[in-house]
């Protein structure tokens, strides 16, 4: 062998076990659920993160859409039984697991997109993050669900007294079930969707994101919107706590990774046809008051932190920690 073929060889060898020894992913199947049907903001969020992850790994996304799982709290449960590894699951029904999570829901939290990133994204975001660990969740990003409206099929809402009686439907949700109980509406706990409900007379209102009213074509069914901006919804994106621990730790940063990177994405979509939503919701013929009289639902609302469901000292330390951050960055 000449020095030249054995300088080759070395060189060969060298690339050989370089190879086998870098890291290769591990691969399969992550199964993701979703209440909401293709074209909806969560299904937005679940299919950029497929792409982005089946781009940079070995791993197949299967996305579960359009309730095949069940409602949203069923979701929840099979992530936590780890049949389903992962889920965009909207705000309002963590509180039933962890309820320091009714307070990204608390009335009037936010004023505006900049206020939620900036809370989300922060120190405030991370620590309820880290707190839905006890519930066996990975918290992993804060994807969007959006500012909720207010629609009803029997009078125009201006003013909160013109609430009163409404049979609201509302999330799978302790929180949400006594907003609308102080507002004065009759609110009824169901999962999603509830195009059949409306329909029916079942329920008078229900109350939602641009998208979802217009995605769910609930302008055929309501004839009334009030622009009241009363909760902004996050989506919550999570996996299992126990299999993404079992993950190599380059495995839980490219997921991680991926779900901030989709969640941005869906965030910006969202925001990007806010106007368009809204337009065609009018064009459709639904009645918009688009200035009611916030004032008069910020004062019913403010009861609510008197109340049971926000006395528990963790919820009651992680609303102050949500509050601090916003009051920060308005004294910035």
């Amino acid at each position: 062998m000449t020095r030249r073929q054995a300088g080759l060889l070395v060189f060969l060898t060298v690339v050989f076990f370089g190879m086998a020894t870098a890291h290769t992913w591990a691969g399969g199947v992550i199964k993701l659920g979703v209440v909401t049907k293709p074209g909806s903001a969560q299904n937005v969020c679940a299919e950029k993160f497929k792409e982005l992850v089946e781009s940079r790994s070995d791993y197949e996304v299967k996305i579960f859409h359009s309730a095949s799982l069940g409602t949203e709290t069923e979701i929840l449960q099979q992530i936590q039984m780890n049949s389903v590894q992962m889920g965009i699951i909207t705000s309002g029904p963590f509180d039933v697991f962890v309820p320091e999570a009714r307070v990204i829901d608390y009335p009037f939290l936010f004023a505006n997109s900049r206020e939620v990133d900036a809370v989300l994204d922060g120190p405030a975001g991370q620590a309820l993050l880290k707190a839905l660990e006890r519930a066996r969740f990975k918290g992993l990003a804060f994807s969007e669900n959006g500012f909720r409206h207010l629609t009803n099929n029997v009078r125009p809402v201006h003013r909160v007294e013109d609430v009163k009686g409404l049979k609201i439907r509302v999330m799978e949700s302790v929180l949400h079930k006594e907003l609308w109980r102080v507002l004065g509406a009759n609110p009824t706990p169901m999962g999603w969707p509830i195009y059949t409900e409306l329909q029916q007379g079942t329920i008078d209102a229900q109350e939602n994101p641009l998208w979802v009213i217009w995605n769910y074509k609930l302008y055929e069914v309501q004839k009334y919107m009030t622009l009241t901006g009363h909760v902004y919804s996050a989506h919550i994106d999570v996996a299992n706590l126990q299999w993404f621990h079992s993950l190599a730790a380059e495995d839980q940063d490219m997921i991680a990774q991926a779900m901030k990177d989709a969640a941005a994405y869906q965030r910006q979509w969202n925001r990007d046809n806010e106007a368009d939503f809204l337009a065609k919701i009018k064009a459709a013929g639904m009645m918009v008051d688009e200035a009611p009289d916030l004032a008069s639902f910020r004062a019913k609302a403010a009861v609510l932190k008197d109340l049971e469901i926000y006395k528990d000292p963790k919820v009651q330390e992680m609303l102050q920690i949500f509050l601090d951050a916003v009051a920060k960055i308005r004294g910035q």
